[in-house]
């Protein structure tokens, strides 16, 4: 019996992965750093941005926004009203709609995205634990979001989502007193799967950790890193 084997999930990898590079090409030419935002649903993302974009201006330092959802503009919405330039990239076309942003949902957006006018673009992907660590975009850095509610076990339940970051946000430590997770196991599991990354504890309700965050994103304006 002849039998062929069939590199699919390698060939369409490797493919996204040319097209980050040329998106990465782009950004570089114009000088704009790149944060590729990810997280499940209702972690926070939206809010955080709303909190730490606002005041990013002041210290010199000019925000763009690329958000991904599977329909709808929700979160454009909200953060347009912080008047700084938003671009919204639906997935919906896809069947069901697609559960991530990869490299050519990114590149087909380019020519909407005013890069001669920011110098941080945040890629809000969409909430997802899974597809969105899968594929490149072509950013500088990858940061992600866990919110306190999810529960301690996420690390270990999926891996390579915290191992890919670059940058791990907790999110809604605010409930911690309300609630039975576990911080510091959290933290245990966490460091099992990506020994040494780097976290913020944030709550994007009270603004405890924005800051932080806030400092990180012009850090990442100010510098160049490898694709992701």
């Amino acid at each position: 019996m002849h039998k062929t084997k069939v590199r699919v999930v390698e060939d369409v990898l490797d493919a996204n992965n040319t097209i980050a590079r040329a998106n990465r090409e782009d950004f570089d030419r114009a000088g704009v750093k790149v944060v590729n935002l990810m997280s499940a649903p209702g972690a926070g993302k939206t809010s955080l941005l709303e909190r730490a974009l606002d005041g990013l201006a002041q210290q010199g330092v000019r925000p763009g926004v690329l958000e991904g959802d599977v329909q709808g503009s929700f979160d454009a919405d909200r953060l347009s009203l912080l008047h700084v330039p938003v671009t919204q990239l639906n997935t919906d076309g896809g069947f069901g709609g697609e559960c991530h942003l990869d490299a050519n949902m990114v590149r087909s957006a380019l020519p909407s995205l005013p890069l001669d006018e920011i110098d941080l673009l945040i890629i809000e992907n969409v909430g997802n634990l899974v597809c969105p660590a899968e594929f490149r975009v072509g950013a500088d850095v990858r940061m992600m979001v866990a919110s306190v509610t999810e529960g301690e076990e996420k690390p270990l339940k999926y891996p390579l989502m915290f191992r890919a970051c670059e940058l791990v946000v907790i999110n809604k430590i605010d409930l911690l007193e309300h609630l039975d997770f576990d911080l510091d196991r959290f933290l245990a599991n966490l460091e099992q799967v990506h020994p040494g990354v780097e976290y913020l504890l944030t709550s994007a309700r009270t603004g405890d950790g924005v800051e932080a965050l806030r400092d990180r994103l012009v850090a990442i304006a100010a510098r160049a890193g490898a694709a992701a």
